[in-house]
Parts: C-alpha cells; structure tokens; sequence
C-alpha cells in the first residue's frame, strides 16, 4: 500500500489547544480507518515542522481526501510526499531500463 510522509504544523489555532494535541491524533487515526488510510508512525518534532507522520493510503486521491479533511478542521497544515519503499523504488529503477 502507497506510503506517505507528511510535515504537519501547527496554526495559530493548534498551538493555542497544544495540550490536546495526542487527543487530536488518536481522533484523526479513527477518522482515517474508514477510509483505508492508517498512520504507520507519528512524531513530534523540534525544528522547521511540529509534527512529521508516516500514513499508508489506498492511493493518492484518498490520501488528499483524508489530508484535506484533517486540515479542515483548523489545527494544522501539511505537506505530503509518496513514499516508496526500498522494493518499490527497485521496481521503479527497472522501468528505467
């Protein structure tokens, strides 16, 4: 199943409620599940973003869907890149070919 990375950051509206910001990830997890997307790991981090995830999805549209429904709600904004693992990146190099 695709991989993605996402570079989340807060808004001024997540940083405000920071403290619930492990509620806010277990409820986007479960908001998620139903549409095949589930997080694979999730970090917060010190630097440039405030918190960097790994998420599998079905394909890229559900992906986007379930991105924009989470930015939707005012806490966040991200940046999202696919992801291939080593397997995948192998099978895309014999394309080259």
């Amino acid at each position: 199943m695709p991989r993605y990375i996402s570079l989340i950051d807060w808004t001024d509206q997540g940083i405000a409620s920071f403290r619930d910001t492990v509620d806010r990830y277990e409820a986007a997890a479960k908001q998620f599940e139903p549409l095949g997307v589930n997080f694979i790991d999730v970090y917060w981090t010190l630097g440039e973003h405030d918190i960097v995830s790994v998420v599998e999805a079905p394909d890229d549209e559900t992906a986007t869907a379930a991105l924009l429904a989470l930015g939707s709600q005012g806490n966040v904004r991200s940046k999202s890149m696919r992801a291939f693992t080593r397997d995948e990146m192998r099978s895309v190099i014999e394309k080259t070919s």
